[in-house]
């Protein structure tokens, strides 16, 4: 069960396999792995094999439970769908930071000299120790020395400023809310540490609103299972604390 609710979590849909007894009454259900299931256009279901192989299911032999989709009923469709755009924007977010510092030369900058007095000696030095810097380690001082240069006769002029254009603090905060929004769950459930002193308040009450307004509603569509399943086989949903268990 756990398998078939995390399969329905990611996909929006779950299926199981009716395992019958010699008289066709359905003692027990067999899960069956969403990412693996097509629907046939000419009816029945068909299960992807590693192989490359293929097993064909007729329409009874399996119980399809899914989440409705207005477009087409054919397939369930995850709620968070809506949020998928904010969680790319932080992966690029996060994946940018990181090349960020990796490249060493952080978005670029002009090394730039007017120095008479500066020899092709050096300027070939600085060359070589500017390339050194990029990297793993990029984070070097450098010492120049020039006798008789002016007071500009060597600046560093940045060719974009990461921290203060990108904002990646405020753009991983937005997308952390739409996330969170997308899969319509209280901060507190989803181990945010909070910003104020406060807190997001009594996470046993957080938790029994969740748990009724969220998974009560899905165990409640799980239960569909029953009106197959042999009367002595069918189950249902008990409070355990403050968290659903299937009996």
């Amino acid at each position: 069960m756990s398998r078939a609710a995390l399969d329905f979590m990611v996909f929006g849909e779950a299926y199981f396999f009716r395992k019958p007894n010699m008289f066709g009454q359905i003692l027990e259900m067999e899960h069956l792995p969403a990412i693996n299931m097509r629907v046939m256009v000419s009816g029945g279901f068909v299960m992807l094999q590693a192989d490359g192989k293929e097993v064909e299911f007729d329409q009874d032999e399996i119980e399809h439970v899914l989440n409705y989709d207005v477009e087409q009923n054919i397939y369930g469709v995850p709620d968070y769908l809506g949020g998928l755009q904010a969680l790319l924007l932080n992966e690029a977010a996060t994946l940018f930071r990181r090349r960020y510092y990796s490249n060493g030369a952080h978005a670029g900058y002009i090394f730039y000299t007017n120095d008479p007095n500066l020899t092709e000696e050096d300027e070939d030095e600085l060359r070589a120790q500017i390339s050194a810097s990029k990297g793993v380690g990029n984070f070097r001082s450098m010492f120049v020395n020039i006798p008789d240069g002016g007071e500009k006769a060597i600046q560093i002029i940045p060719v974009g400023d990461f921290q203060a254009k990108d904002e990646l603090e405020k753009v991983k905060n937005i997308t952390r809310n739409d996330v969170i929004a997308a899969w319509r769950m209280n901060p507190a459930l989803a181990g945010i540490i909070p910003e104020n002193s406060a807190g997001f308040g009594d996470i046993e009450k957080i938790d029994r609103v969740y748990t009724s307004n969220e998974i009560r509603p899905i165990c409640q569509l799980f239960s569909q299972l029953n009106e197959t399943l042999r009367e002595d086989r069918r189950f249902g949903w008990r409070e355990v604390a403050v968290m659903a268990e299937v009996t």
